[in-house]
């Protein structure tokens, strides 16, 4: 029996006791050898192109100043992550970014390197930033508080929206699916044209949370340099 609404997105499949629910993250890596053929295929074509248009659109965020080879750490967080949200459509396998431990863990130690360099090495860039241009002098201590609370809260804001979109599809179609039985033949084909529906829309948000996530740590990145 579920203890609570939520805890359809426990992790629950073991094999020999041995829990095999984060092995659903390197599903993606089976994908990759087939990138190495010779003669490349049209899904090899689709996502080189879809990695170049990336990259171009991320080292335009970075500006002059940033780092070679830079956007290709926000390439492959994006291209994590949109596997991992695609692979949670499919059936009995585990969301690992519809858990906070998986998106806090790619947020918060990407923060925390963008903070530490900036503060290391553009220290007076980085308390400029605190104020914003033109603030008035009576404001600048409330400016410099806003400023420091919205710049904590930023890793958990980035976990917490790559989480929360995750579960609220997933839970709807596990809300939705689970009235089937009870239904008649009419409203069971309209349930089934619903889900279908709704799966398109969760493959939609799957690619533009990964895009979001990706863009946004591209862009507190930049703000460091």
């Amino acid at each position: 029996m579920m203890t609570n609404l939520f805890s359809v997105f426990d992790p629950s499949s073991s094999l020999f006791n041995l829990s095999l629910n984060w092995l659903s993250t390197f599903i993606g890596l089976l994908m990759i050898p087939p990138m190495f053929w010779l003669m490349p295929s049209r899904y090899h074509i689709i996502w080189n192109s879809m990695l170049l248009t990336l990259h171009k659109e991320f080292k335009t965020l970075l500006g002059q100043s940033g780092h070679n080879g830079s956007t290709f750490i926000f390439i492959s967080l994006f291209s994590m992550i949109m596997f991992n949200n695609f692979l949670g459509l499919f059936p009995y396998i585990f969301t690992s970014t519809s858990h906070m431990t998986m998106s806090l863990a790619l947020a918060l130690p990407l923060w925390l390197s963008f903070m530490m360099y900036g503060w290391i090495n553009h220290t007076q860039h980085m308390f400029a930033h605190l104020v914003p241009q033109g603030t008035p002098a009576v404001l600048m201590p409330f400016m410099v508080c806003i400023e420091t609370i919205s710049n904590v809260i930023r890793p958990g804001t980035l976990a917490v929206r790559l989480t929360a979109n995750m579960i609220a599809g997933h839970l709807l179609l596990t809300l939705l699916g689970n009235t089937g039985p009870s239904l008649s033949i009419t409203l069971a084909m309209f349930l089934i044209v619903a889900q279908i529906l709704l799966l398109v829309l969760e493959s939609a948000v799957a690619i533009i949370q990964s895009y979001v996530f990706a863009v946004l740590s591209t862009l507190y990145s930049s703000e460091v340099n």
